[in-house]
């Protein structure tokens, strides 16, 4: 992924207010690991229930994770963008408000990712799941699994930026 910038990520989230985005606290972007990422996930420190994540071309949307963790038989511990299995804490059920008037309204989507939002460092082993889960062996290359994540979290975007 190219470097972004503050303007650009800012300007591209588009399931918030100018307000809300204007408050969002970034990570320090000179020391992402941006040749690692596929896209850039954050959780904003000022307000931990808020996160946010940011495509190549800059397309951003705001999630929110649930304030209790309880357990739910709904619940899941594998991420729905790239195929990684967690213990119990790893997955998060992370909810968007749909874009405009919709989104207004109160309308939401939701999807089970990676709770670190570090869907890309796992694709490359740069970093492991707690626990002793035992990783599935699969015969996709690397770029064929980036490929996979890929087209399931543009297809969460696209829902979220359908309202």
């Amino acid at each position: 992924m190219e470097p972004l910038t503050e303007p650009q990520i800012r300007g591209g989230l588009a399931n918030c207010s100018k307000g809300e985005a204007g408050r969002i606290k970034l990570p320090d972007l000179a020391a992402v690991p941006w040749r690692d990422l596929d896209f850039l996930g954050w959780t904003d420190p000022g307000a931990p229930q808020r996160a946010v994540i940011v495509m190549p071309d800059a397309t951003g949307i705001v999630l929110r994770r649930p304030e209790s963790r309880r357990t739910s038989a709904l619940r899941s511990s594998m991420c729905r963008v790239c195929y990684t299995g967690h213990s119990s804490d790893g997955v998060t059920l992370f909810v968007a408000p749909l874009a405009g008037a919709s989104g207004r309204q109160g309308n939401t989507v939701g999807e089970y990712i990676c709770s670190d939002l570090a869907c890309s460092l796992y694709l490359r082993g740069k970093r492991q799941p707690r626990g002793r889960l035992v990783r599935q062996e699969e015969t996709l290359t690397l770029d064929e699994r980036v490929d996979r994540a890929m087209t399931n979290l543009n297809g969460f975007v696209k829902r979220v930026l359908a309202g």
